[in-house]
Formats: C-alpha cells, sequence, structure tokens
C-alpha cells in the first residue's frame, strides 16, 4: 500500500513537473512569436510614418493658395474664433463644421482652412496641460518596458496603439493630397455637406449610445483599439464628421466606457492635431504673412488653447455621469438648421 502511494504521489509530481516544464516552453516560445511581431510592426510603422510625414508636407506647401491663407480679420475676431475652437473641438460636435459656419452666419466668411488648422495648436496645448500627470507616465511606463523588453507592458501597448491609430489619417491625408490636391476647396467643404455630416453621424453617435455595453475602463484598453478609433479618426478628414465625435462613437461601439473612450479619443488625436496644425503653420511661415495676420493667429491659439482645457474638464466629468444624447440631438439640430438656412437662402451652400 505504502508502495502504491509513493508510486502515485512520484506519477503525481512528474505529471505537474512536465506540466509545469511545457507551459513554460509554450510560453517562451509565444513571447519569442509576439516580440518578432511586434519589431516588424515597429519597423513597419516607423517606416510608414517617415514616408507618410515627408509628402505631407510637400503635398500641403503645393496645395496651399490664396484661399488657403489666414483671411483678414480682428484680433477681436480670432479670440471669438479661438473660442469657437476651443469649446467644440473635444466635444463630438465638429470644431471644423463651427469654424466655417458660425464666421459665415455672422457674415466675417470663411476664415480659411489654414486659421482652421493653426489655431488647433492651441487645443493640442490644452491636451498636453490637462493630460500632463498621464502623458508622464505613459511615457516612462513605456520607455521602462522597452528597456526590460517587457513588451506586454500596459504603457507601451498604450503607445503603440495610439501610434498604430494615427497611420490611418496619415495615409487618407497623404492620399487625398495626390489624389484631390484641390480637396480644401471641394463641394465636401460645402455648407449642405457639412450638414449632412453632421447629421449622419448624430444617428451614428445615437446608435453606439442606445446599443454599447461600456464594460470596458481605460486599464481594459487593447491595441486593437487604437486601430479601430483611428480609422474612425481618419474619417474626420470630411468636415462636419467630428474627430472627437468619430472616436467617440466608435469606442462606444467597441464597448468602451463612454469617459474611457473620451479620454482615449484626446490622447490619439495629439500626433494628428499636432501635425496637421505644424504643417499648416509652416506654409503660412513660408508664404509669408503680416503682423496683423501673426497677431490674430497668436490671439487664436491662446484662446483656443483656454476654452479646449475647459472643454476636456468639463466633458470627462459631464460623462462620468451622463449620456451622449445631448450631443447626438445637437448634431441633429445642427445640421438641419444649416440645409434649412440654405433653402431659405440665408446661408450660402459654399
Amino acid at each position: 500500500m505504502t508502495n502504491d502511494k509513493k508510486l502515485c504521489e512520484t506519477g503525481r509530481f512528474a505529471l505537474v513537473s512536465t506540466s509545469v516544464v511545457l507551459i513554460a516552453t509554450v510560453r517562451a516560445k509565444l513571447m519569442g512569436f509576439l516580440k518578432r511581431q511586434l519589431f516588424w510592426f515597429l519597423t513597419v510603422a516607423s517606416a510608414i510614418l517617415c514616408i507618410a510625414v515627408h509628402p505631407l508636407k510637400t503635398f500641403a506647401n503645393e496645395a496651399s493658395g490664396a484661399g488657403d491663407g489666414v483671411q483678414q480679420m480682428s484680433v477681436l475676431q480670432a479670440i471669438f474664433l479661438g473660442f469657437v475652437q476651443g469649446a467644440t473641438e473635444f466635444l463630438p460636435i465638429s470644431s471644423t463644421a463651427h469654424l466655417k459656419a458660425v464666421p459665415v452666419a455672422l457674415g466675417w466668411g470663411d476664415p480659411g482652412v489654414a486659421f482652421s488648422a493653426v489655431i488647433q495648436l492651441g487645443s493640442i496645448a490644452a491636451v498636453l496641460w490637462y493630460f500632463w500627470k498621464d502623458l508622464s507616465r505613459i511615457f516612462k511606463g513605456a520607455t521602462r518596458a522597452m528597456v526590460l523588453s517587457d513588451y506586454m507592458d500596459f504603457d507601451f501597448r498604450l503607445c503603440i496603439g495610439i501610434m498604430f491609430g494615427t497611420l490611418p489619417i496619415l495615409l487618407c491625408g497623404v492620399l487625398i493630397k495626390i489624389f484631390i490636391p484641390d480637396f480644401d476647396s471641394s463641394p465636401l467643404r460645402s455648407m449642405g455637406a457639412i450638414a449632412i455630416a453632421s447629421i449622419v453621424m448624430s444617428i451614428f453617435l445615437g446608435l453606439a449610445e442606445k446599443f454599447s455595453k461600456r464594460q470596458r475602463d481605460f486599464e481594459h484598453l487593447i491595441m486593437a483599439d487604437g486601430l479601430l478609433m483611428g480609422i474612425a479618426q481618419a474619417l474626420a478628414l470630411i468636415p462636419g464628421v467630428s474627430r472627437s465625435g468619430s472616436t467617440l462613437t466608435a469606442g462606444l461601439f467597441l464597448n468602451l466606457e463612454r469617459e474611457t473612450a473620451a479620454r482615449f479619443s484626446f490622447l490619439l488625436g495629439i500626433p494628428a492635431i499636432s501635425i496637421a496644425g505644424l504643417v499648416k503653420l509652416r506654409d503660412l511661415l513660408v508664404a509669408g504673412v503680416d503682423g496683423s495676420q501673426m497677431a490674430a493667429l497668436a490671439a487664436g491659439i491662446i484662446s483656443s488653447g483656454i476654452f479646449s482645457y475647459l472643454a476636456i474638464a468639463g466633458l470627462l466629468r459631464f460623462l462620468k455621469t451622463q449620456t451622449t444624447w445631448v450631443f447626438v440631438w445637437y448634431r441633429l439640430i445642427f445640421g438641419v438648421v444649416i440645409l434649412g438656412g440654405i433653402a431659405a437662402s440665408f446661408l450660402e451652400n459654399s
């Protein structure tokens, strides 16, 4: 009996030992595979980024013209438009649409694509200001993970997710500049197109709000979220879609909590908005702007930064306890009002 018991214990020990060795072997091979895949992903993504950013600058410079510069405006007008940009950039209602619709409705005319893009730098400053502690922690964590070769670290994967999510809008931007060089003055920037985009996106946001399970918080983000929300972000190249609106909608469809979807949307927008703003700023400086235009730009950027910060803080606080239905109805009404204004000849469909 004793011998049988010892034999049984020996067999159990051997089975457990074999299982442990087998699991360790599989884990080691799996980690090796993931590291190789990650290496190739980083290599390809870095190459795409390097290729994408250069032609983006070139084609942006080639496409810029008189209609793409900074229109003459007073500093007070620039401050007001900075308020419009800051208040709407991070709300899911499209800052581009409002930056065209509001001044046109006031009789000021379209401030131009360049002005709209450059004052977004104030919004980027606001994001960096608001999320500085988070960004510092993420950067330090990702750096530490690379040093330790801990490629499964959350901060590292979050950085990769943001990088991965930035590629679609960069690639689409380059393709647009290649095949539609006059995109900035195309019918897609017309008031009618902006209204239709606003109405369509209000419907999608409503569907996302209705059917989302909202089960995942910020700590449960995965790299696939970055790619899918990045694809949604690329849709914002169409005026009226709203970058924050499209990414928030995608996040809800991915069953992220509202605040998590908004927070990740803000972080995801940093590279794309920065590149667009800096490219346009570079083009303006190369083309040359007078003192009054520079003063208007500076006032718009500062105003945009202040009101963007307030919008970020307000939206995150709002989404902790409230739904997005107020934005759904606002976008729907906004689009209908524009279409009504065009039909009544109060607004020009240009």
